[in-house]
């Protein structure tokens, strides 16, 4: 089907932490080079993203740091939009999902579904906190694993095995609110009945040509059975669920999230001066909808959201759904709760853009996973980008500066060489242009280089620096061709290598817009005036990468641990930045209304502080008074049930309860641990 607009969305990213490279590989990069790409071809195309602000990691994350959730989405919107800039990500509009439009909006589809009994209403047991008088969603569960027996397993995942939990089935749960142990309690919540529409779904999905990972994930999930899926939770941040009987309900975060889209595209036509004009984009079925995603969000975009759009009824369905695997990064895969994870604005501080997005483009886990390594995008920027692409702008914008006086050569007769040249440039922009349609951006990138390559051939096979004294119309023909190469490569760099191709045509003083059927049909006059020469990539020396990898890693003797165990390694540089303390306990009482919290005093030599320590099941305040601990005396401070907790002290848990790590011999408060 010939469709009149492309709506080009991707995942919208969880606003409570920085980017990583790994979502940029997945789901932003191979978004813009597609659009970028369909913007030369002149088409009707709109790129629409912003970010996700509900959910339980942005609440984990504000109790945690003892701040609002609005806090810390207002923080990490505003950073990840700079990154995306940065990395030159160009969304037509990038919202937010706190916003008032997309509550409204939410509860809509919400009001919708029920009032055409879509849902159903059931009473399910979840984990409630006696101390802290609320239900616990998942991750506010924490436990032993019941596969690998791992202390500290989340209610929904496994960090050290990597297993998918339910949080009843945890050994030992406990709220990361208060510590104490909860108890099941009914609460009742809305589910959307999946397989109800399994049928409908079914016609819908066999309709269209979708990615093998799409597809073979989605008939996976049909053939085990649709079941009934929740989309309420016990919650205060989030869209309010629009009914009297549920306070402290909002709607589940997989459900409001892809609504985003819509309220985004909403907000962008309020924007354009033209309230309505989303409707065009979103209820006109000649519109394209494309989703970029990772596979990890196959189910919410090929199942989840396709069905609550079928019954809202009026909206266009997805047409393509390029879902991407993963990236690893030295051979490990990204786990953003180890911190094992090279975040985009850190990335940024240091190194150019364009070196980026060309290293992930070349090796985009478009089929399975790859892998990121520091050489892999050394070798990527030096040898290819600076020694290949570089190298032959350079040599070619040197010549002409040299001997031509920066203007473009006269062009004469041609011979074999010339004309396979001219011919490889149309047929490279054919060939890349098929790629990128079919959202093929590491073959397209490989066809951008090998552009190059051939480019650089010509070049020497030619030989201008011979030809300028025994044949000067020749060298002029070589020159001019070479320069009407660089004019095809600043166009079709752009999807990739946008920030080049801006250098590249101010240098070629390049003032007629860029169109994609134009490369290798547009000529330079003669005469053209040309801007003085640049070097457009900087090598990144060994050093540089040696530091990355180092600090990357923490690879040191002392902080080398075996991975298999599933411990976390550490630098010895990181150790150091951790302040371990000797601490002499001068108060204890225990936290009224909780079983296993006391209240400590202690003296750290230069200071007193208090701790909140979750032992009183194991020493009683006598019991503590005078001892000598070690705390950990840098740690940022918490909020615990309402009291300040400046440090925290270690201990071992045993069997028995917590053992107190303490000092062989009587030291006094404040020495320093090493």
């Amino acid at each position: 089907m010939n469709h009149k607009r492309i709506l080009v969305t991707s995942a919208l990213p969880y606003a409570n932490g920085p980017l990583h490279i790994g979502q940029i590989a997945g789901a932003y990069l191979p978004a813009d080079i597609y659009v970028r790409y369909q913007r030369l071809k002149g088409r009707n195309v709109i790129y629409i993203c912003g970010s996700d602000e509900h959910g339980v990691p942005i609440t984990v994350t504000a109790d945690h740091e003892n701040i609002t959730p609005q806090d810390v989405v207002d923080r990490y919107h505003a950073m990840n939009r700079s990154s995306f800039e940065k990395l030159g990500i160009a969304f037509d509009h990038y919202s937010r999902t706190s916003i008032p439009l997309h509550h409204q909006k939410t509860q809509e589809f919400f009001l919708i579904l029920e009032k055409k009994k879509d849902l159903v209403v059931k009473e399910s047991e979840q984990f409630y906190s006696e101390v802290s008088h609320r239900f616990l969603p998942d991750r506010y569960v924490e436990g032993t694993c019941p596969f690998c027996g791992y202390d500290k397993a989340r209610g929904d995942q496994c960090d050290r095995c990597g297993k998918w939990l339910e949080s009843k089935e945890l050994i030992d749960p406990r709220s990361k609110l208060d510590g104490s142990r909860p108890v099941l309690k009914p609460t009742k919540h809305w589910y959307l009945p999946m397989g109800r529409f399994a049928k409908a779904w079914k016609n819908w999905f066999d309709q269209h040509a979708w990615k093998e990972n799409v597809r073979n994930y989605c008939i996976g999930w049909y053939k085990e059975g649709f079941t009934d899926r929740p989309i309420t939770r016990d919650l205060h941040w989030g869209v309010p669920v629009p009914h009297q009987e549920a306070k402290g309900k909002v709607l589940y975060v997989w459900f409001d999230a892809p609504i985003g889209y819509i309220s985004s595209t909403m907000e962008w036509a309020q924007k354009q001066g033209d309230p309505d004009l989303w409707k065009t984009y979103w209820c006109d079925p000649e519109t394209k909808l494309v989703h970029f995603i990772g596979k990890d969000n196959i189910v919410f975009h090929a199942i989840l959201f396709p069905m609550i759009l079928m019954e809202v009824g009026g909206v266009v369905l997805p047409d393509a759904i390029p879902a991407n695997e993963y990236l690893t990064i030295e051979g490990r895969k990204i786990s953003t709760s180890q911190n094992y994870a090279i975040w985009l604005n850190d990335y940024l501080d240091r190194f150019p853009p364009d070196a980026l997005r060309y290293t992930l483009a070349a090796n985009a886990p478009e089929t399975k996973d790859t892998d990121f390594s520091w050489k892999q995008l050394q070798r990527r920027n030096n040898d290819e980008l600076a020694d290949i692409l570089g190298n032959f702008i350079n040599r070619t914008l040197t010549f002409a500066d040299r001997y031509f006086n920066r203007k473009v050569p006269e062009r004469r007769s041609l011979d074999k060489l010339d004309n396979q040249m001219l011919k490889q440039i149309v047929v490279t922009r054919d060939q890349m242009g098929t790629c990128l349609e079919h959202f093929e951006v590491r073959e397209g990138t490989k066809q951008l280089m090998d552009l190059c390559r051939f480019a650089n051939k010509y070049f020497n096979d030619q030989a201008p620096w011979e030809t300028r004294i025994s044949d000067p119309e020749r060298c002029q023909t070589t020159i001019n061709i070479c320069l009407q190469t660089i004019r095809a490569l600043s166009v079709l760099m752009i999807p990739i290598l946008p920030f080049t191709s801006e250098k590249v045509q101010r240098v070629l003083k390049l003032k007629d817009p860029n169109q994609w059927e134009d490369v290798g049909e547009k000529e330079f006059l003669s005469g053209h005036q040309l801007g003085r020469p640049e070097i457009f990539f900087e090598k990144i020396e060994d050093q540089v990468i040696e530091n990355e990898i180092k600090a990357f890693l923490g690879m040191g003797a002392e902080g080398q641990k075996d991975m298999e165990t599933g411990s976390k390694t550490i630098s010895l540089e990181t150790l150091k930045q951790i302040d371990l303390r000797t601490a002499k306990v001068l108060e204890a009482k225990k936290i009224e209304g909780t079983d296993k919290l006391l209240q400590l005093k202690i003296d750290l030599g230069d200071t007193t502080r208090q701790i909140v320590a979750g032992v009183a099941e194991s020493y009683t305040p006598d019991q503590m008074i005078g001892k000598t601990l070690v705390v950990v005396a840098n740690l940022q401070p918490a909020q615990i049930r309402g009291i300040e907790s400046q440090g925290m002290l270690l201990a071992v848990q045993t069997e028995k309860g917590y053992t107190l790590l303490t000092t062989e011999d009587p030291v006094g408060p404040g020495l320093q641990v090493e």
